[in-house]
């Protein structure tokens, strides 16, 4: 007989492979120590760093938010940039990296992705790797019930997105529109620009799809905001009979202000609209892995109502879950890349470590890393109430008003903050809201504090000037 194992499995299995990630880990760890808190830029990097924002930003065709470029270092919370700087990153990519900078977990996943035999996977030629990816997001998407047994693995939150469109139009054909809550946001190309609620993003863009817009909870008007929106919806169900493909539910808004609701409300919600017959997409790009649950639907206690989930930022590899009559036809949804081979290493990674780790329910990391900021923000408010206001988000996402709450001021804090050491970024209008995605997996509650120090400095320094 010959030998059992693959070829593959043998290569892996190498102990001089052993040997390179242990000497990989030990380099890391002993170069990670030397980043102990923020620090300043360096001088004798300033000139060649400002030239080479300046070039990024004209390659771009447009200025970078922040003057922002890593050196490819940081130890969780904290990173590097390359003008030799060091601050606290607050923002993690807008979500994506919950685990935080330079992970030795996530790195040792890359060098597995790195002996695979191509950088990218795709629909045509996929490894065995994707194929146990699938399975882990329905596992997770199913740990309470629930009919999401299908599962589209993509590069990027918005092509999921697209693929949930598509799924929906062609289960629902003829119907040409689409239900979202105001404020939302759904992404940047040409169709989920007609979804994400900002007129901006799509001037000089041709309409391709008609988006009716209900109210999300309000939190200033709790007691009537479920009747407001039922009627809304009513509304546009009768005017359209039978013309939407469906509805897309941010449970908590992101780029909307990280709002949240009650239950009752989505719940409420989500009945209606089961009576009226119009299909669910929880859109969980942003959401996903950042309540009391993997997903923001258990959170709510929503499974029954899933027909299409989407998912991406902290998974690194995005993905569109659907039920089964939504099964596509052959030939729509289909790309040459759903991932790099060391994005599905590393998302396989962090979805084992948020199924085994101590990250969900009313008592988990999450929650009490909540609670510590928001304590915090409350004990600001409540010394000074001109300077931060809430609401504070849920969970993972964490947010606050400053100031005025006035686009220039909240800018402005941003930027003072960047320079205090502290990355943090921007959210919804009319209040603008600074919004937080700590590094869930990385960070402790003395560095939190250290940030809420940092934060209440900040808002002082920027009142008065």
């Amino acid at each position: 007989m010959g030998n059992q194992l693959l070829q593959a499995d043998l290569l892996r299995a190498d102990p001089r492979i052993a040997q390179a990630k242990k000497l990989l880990a030990d380099a890391l760890q002993e170069h990670q120590a030397r980043l102990t808190g923020i620090q300043p830029p360096r001088h004798e990097f300033k000139a060649n760093y400002e030239d080479e924002i300046r070039l990024f930003s004209a390659h771009r065709g447009g200025g970078l938010f922040f003057p922002y470029l890593g050196s490819g270092l940081g130890r969780g919370t904290l990173v590097e940039l390359a003008d030799g700087s060091v601050k606290y990153d607050m923002i993690s990519g807008i979500g994506v990296h919950g685990f935080g900078h330079s992970d030795p977990e996530l790195m040792l996943a890359g060098i597995d992705a790195a002996l695979g035999d191509t950088v990218m996977q795709g629909n045509l030629q996929q490894n065995r790797e994707s194929a146990a990816l699938a399975t882990d997001f329905i596992t997770l998407a199913t740990l309470n019930g629930g009919r999401l047994r299908h599962c589209f693995l993509t590069t990027s939150g918005a092509t999921a997105n697209e693929n949930a469109l598509k799924l929906l139009f062609q289960k629902r054909q003829p119907a040409s529109r689409l239900l979202a809550f105001s404020n939302c946001f759904a992404g940047r190309t040409l169709a989920t620009s007609q979804i994400t609620d900002r007129p901006g993003n799509r001037k000089g863009l041709p309409t391709v799809l008609p988006v009716d817009y209900v109210p999300y909870f309000d939190f200033h008007h709790p007691e009537q905001s479920l009747a407001k929106t039922l009627v809304h919806l009513r509304e546009y169900a009768a005017r359209y009979p039978g013309a939407h493909a469906g509805m897309v539910l941010e449970l908590i808004q992101g780029e909307g202000g990280y709002y949240c609701a009650p239950k009752e409300f989505l719940l409420g919600l989500c009945q209606e609209l089961r009576t009226l017959e119009i299909p669910i997409w929880f859109d969980e790009i942003q959401t996903f892995g950042r309540t009391t649950a993997p997903f923001a639907f258990q959170h709510f206690g929503l499974d029954d109502f899933a027909d299409v989930v989407t998912v991406g930022k902290l998974t690194q590899v995005c993905a569109t879950l659907f039920a089964e009559e939504f099964v596509p036809g052959p030939g729509l949804v289909s790309q040459t890349f759903t991932g790099s081979t060391s994005s599905i290493y590393a998302s396989r990674n962090i979805l084992h470590r948020l199924r085994m780790g101590d990250f969900f329910g009313e008592q988990g990391r999450l929650m009490r890393m909540h609670c510590r900021f928001a304590d915090r923000f409350e004990q600001l408010h409540r010394e000074h109430p001109r300077l931060i206001s809430g609401p504070w988000g849920l969970g993972g996402m964490v947010a606050f008003t400053a100031l005025d709450g006035s686009p220039a001021a909240s800018k402005r804090f941003l930027l003072e903050l960047f320079d205090a050491g502290v990355i943090a970024f921007s959210a919804g209008s009319n209040p603008t809201r600074i919004r937080m995605l700590p590094p869930f997996g990385a960070i402790t509650d003395e560095e939190i504090e250290t940030v809420c120090d940092i934060i209440g400095r900040t808002l002082m320094q920027c009142s008065s000037a």
